[in-house]
C-alpha cells in the first residue's frame, strides 16, 4: 500500500491545459481492445510513477469544476457594441424632434425666413389616422387571424411534446407511416389548387389555362425530385431512424430545454424590440429646414449626420447578437445533454440546465461571442459573393477571388463545426476547442464534419405533413364557423407557417442533440469507456455504413 500523499497525488485529476506541453498527439490516450489500432508510440523509459507524464492519464469529460473566463477580448468588443447601441439609442429618445412626422404641416414663412407649423392641418391628419386604425381593428378578418394564430401558438407546445414522445418510442412507425405523405400532400395541394382555380371565374381570368398547367407541371417535377431523393437514400433510412430515436430519448430526459431555449428566444426578441425602438426614435433626430429650388422655398426634414452611422452600428449589433444567441442555445443544449450522457445512471443530473446557462453566460461568453462573430462574418461574406455572382462580372481575377473566398468560408465552417459543442463540455477557449475536436475525431477515425442530412430531411418532411394536416383542419373549421370566403385560405396558410416555424425550431434543437451525442460518443471511444450502451449500439455503425454500398448519409469530409 502506498502512503496517503501518494494516493492523493495519483488520484488528482489532470488539467486539460497540460496537453499543450506534451510532445505526443494532443489528448492522445492509448487504448487496449479498441476497434481501431492506435498509432505506434515509442515506449518511454521506466520512471517513478509520481514523475510520469501527466498527459498519460488525461481524459476528456464534462468539466463540472469552476471554469476560467475564455476569449475575453471578444466579449469586451461585443459589450462595447451593445453599450454604444443602447447609449446612442437613449440619447436619440431624449434628443428627438417631435415634428418629424409633421413635415407636410410646415410652410415657409418669408417674414421669418423659416418654416412654421399649420396646426389645423395637423389635427385633421390625426383624426384621419385614428379613424383608419379603428376601421382596421374592427375587421372580421383581423379578428379571426389573431385568434387563429394565438390558438396555433398555444397548441404548438403540446404538439411538440407529443411529437417528441412519438419519436422516442415509435420512431420507425412514425417515419414509415408519414413517408408516403411526403408525396401525397404536395400532389394533393397542387391538384386541388388547379381544380379550384379552374372552377373559379376570377382565378381563371387572372391565371390563364397555360399558366395553370405550367404551375401544375412544375410542382409535379418537384415531387419527382423528392421521390428520387427518397429512393436514393432508402438504404440509409433504417440507421437514420435509430439515430433520431436516440436523440429523442436524450432530449426527452432533459425537458427543461423546452422551457429554457424558447425563453432565450423571447429574451432576444425583447432585446431586439428595444433596439428597434431606438432606431425609430433615431430618425426623429434632425430639424425642419427651408430648401430653395428654382426660386421657391419648401420645408424638408434634415437628418442629423450621426444617424446613418448609428443605423449601421445597430444593425451590426443585432446581427452579431442573433448569431451569438444561436450559438448560446447550442452551448446550453450541448452542456445539458453532455451532463446526462456522462452520468453513470439514467437519472437526470441535478441542475444541469442551470449549470449550462451559468457557463454559457459566464466563463464561456467570450467563446460564444467569437463563434457568433465568425458565423456572422461568413454569412455576410457569402451574401456578398452571391450578390457578385448574380451581377455576373466577367474577368479571371473576379473568378479567382470568388473561389478563394468560398474556400476560406468552407474552412471556417469546417473549423466551427462541433467547436461550441466541445467548448460546452470542457470549457476550453474557441481555438483550443477547435483543435482538440479535430484531433479527437481524427484519432478515433471519425468524420470531422458530421451533419445528419437524412435525419434533418426526414424530420422536415414529418413537420411538413403535420403542419399541412393542421392547416387543412383550420381551413375546415373556419369554413364552418365564419364567412371569410377565400380569405380563410390566407388565415390557414399563416397558421401553417407559424406551426412549421415552431416545429422547425424543435427540429433545430434535435439536430443539436444529435451533434452533441456524436461528440460524446467520440469522447467515449477515445477513453475506451461506454457510458450509454444504447448510443454505442447505434453510432458504432457509422463507419460500417460509410464503408458499405455507399457513403454514410451525411455531409462528411473525411480526414
Amino acid at each position: 500500500m502506498g502512503s496517503t500523499e501518494e494516493d492523493t497525488t495519483t488520484s488528482k485529476p489532470t488539467s486539460l491545459y497540460d496537453a499543450a506541453s506534451s510532445t505526443e498527439p494532443l489528448l492522445f490516450k492509448p487504448t487496449t481492445g479498441s476497434a481501431y489500432p492506435s498509432p505506434p508510440i515509442e515506449e518511454p523509459p521506466q520512471s517513478d510513477p509520481s514523475e510520469s507524464d501527466p498527459t498519460q492519464s488525461l481524459q476528456i469529460s464534462f468539466n463540472y469544476g469552476p471554469r476560467p473566463f475564455k476569449d475575453l477580448p471578444f466579449l469586451i468588443l461585443f459589450l462595447l457594441f451593445v453599450l454604444c447601441t443602447f447609449a446612442f439609442g437613449i440619447f436619440s429618445i431624449f434628443h428627438r424632434n417631435d415634428n418629424y412626422s409633421n413635415v407636410s404641416a410646415f410652410t415657409y414663412d418669408s417674414n421669418s425666413t423659416s418654416c412654421v407649423q399649420d396646426t389645423s392641418f395637423l389635427s385633421s391628419q390625426l383624426w384621419v389616422s385614428e379613424t383608419s386604425f379603428f376601421a382596421l381593428s374592427s375587421s372580421s378578418l383581423w379578428t379571426y387571424l389573431v385568434w387563429t394564430l394565438v390558438i396555433t401558438l398555444v397548441l404548438s407546445v403540446p404538439i411538440c411534446l407529443l411529437l417528441l414522445l412519438l419519436l422516442k418510442h415509435y420512431t420507425k412507425q412514425i417515419v414509415y407511416v408519414l413517408l408516403p405523405f411526403f408525396i401525397i400532400m404536395p400532389v394533393f395541394f397542387d391538384v386541388y389548387w388547379f381544380v379550384a382555380c379552374t372552377l373559379s371565374s376570377s382565378c381563371s381570368d387572372a391565371f390563364p389555362l397555360v399558366y395553370r398547367i405550367l404551375v401544375l407541371v412544375f410542382i409535379l417535377l418537384i415531387v419527382g425530385v423528392i421521390v428520387w431523393i427518397i429512393v436514393a437514400n432508402w438504404h440509409r433510412i433504417e440507421l437514420t431512424v435509430r439515430i433520431i430515436g436516440v436523440a429523442s430519448d436524450a432530449l426527452s430526459r432533459n425537458l427543461g430545454l423546452f422551457l429554457v431555449i424558447p425563453l432565450l428566444t423571447v429574451g432576444l426578441l425583447a432585446y431586439y424590440a428595444s433596439i428597434v425602438v431606438f432606431l425609430v426614435f433615431s430618425r426623429f433626430n434632425g430639424k425642419i429646414v427651408a430648401k430653395e429650388s428654382n426660386g421657391e422655398y419648401t420645408c424638408v426634414w434634415k437628418q442629423d449626420s450621426w444617424v446613418p452611422a448609428y443605423f449601421t452600428l445597430a444593425i451590426l449589433t443585432m446581427l452579431w447578437s442573433l448569431t451569438s444567441m444561436v450559438e448560446a442555445q447550442v452551448y446550453v443544449t450541448s452542456g445539458t445533454i453532455a451532463q446526462w450522457y456522462f452520468s453513470k445512471d439514467d437519472t437526470k443530473p441535478h441542475r444541469s440546465v442551470r449549470r449550462s446557462l451559468r457557463n454559457a453566460f459566464g466563463p464561456s461568453s467570450g467563446t460564444i461571442c467569437l463563434s457568433g462573430l465568425l458565423v456572422f462574418v461568413v454569412r455576410v461574406v457569402r451574401a456578398a459573393v452571391d450578390s457578385a455572382r448574380e451581377e455576373d462580372v466577367p474577368g479571371i481575377v473576379n473568378l479567382v477571388l470568388r473561389c478563394c473566398v468560398n474556400a476560406l468560408m468552407s474552412a471556417i465552417d469546417f473549423l466551427n463545426k462541433f467547436t461550441i459543442n466541445f467548448a460546452a463540455i470542457t470549457g476550453e477557449a474557441y481555438c483550443t476547442s477547435a483543435r482538440m475536436t479535430y484531433e479527437l475525431l481524427r484519432r478515433n477515425l471519425l468524420s470531422a464534419v458530421f451533419v445528419e442530412t437524412v435525419s434533418t430531411r426526414l424530420l422536415a418532411g414529418v413537420i411538413f405533413v403535420l403542419s399541412s394536416v393542421y392547416a387543412i383542419a383550420v381551413c375546415a373549421i373556419l369554413k364552418g364557423v365564419s364567412d371569410l370566403g377565400v380569405n380563410m385560405y390566407t388565415v390557414a396558410a399563416l397558421a401553417w407557417v407559424l406551426l412549421i416555424l415552431v416545429l422547425g425550431f424543435f427540429v433545430h434543437v434535435l439536430d443539436n442533440v444529435i451533434d452533441t451525442v456524436y461528440i460524446c460518443y467520440a469522447i467515449d471511444k477515445d477513453r475506451g469507456e461506454v457510458y450509454k450502451h444504447e448510443v454505442h449500439d447505434v453510432y458504432f455503425q457509422l463507419p460500417i455504413s460509410r464503408n458499405s454500398r455507399s457513403s454514410y448519409p451525411s455531409r462528411t469530409l473525411d480526414v
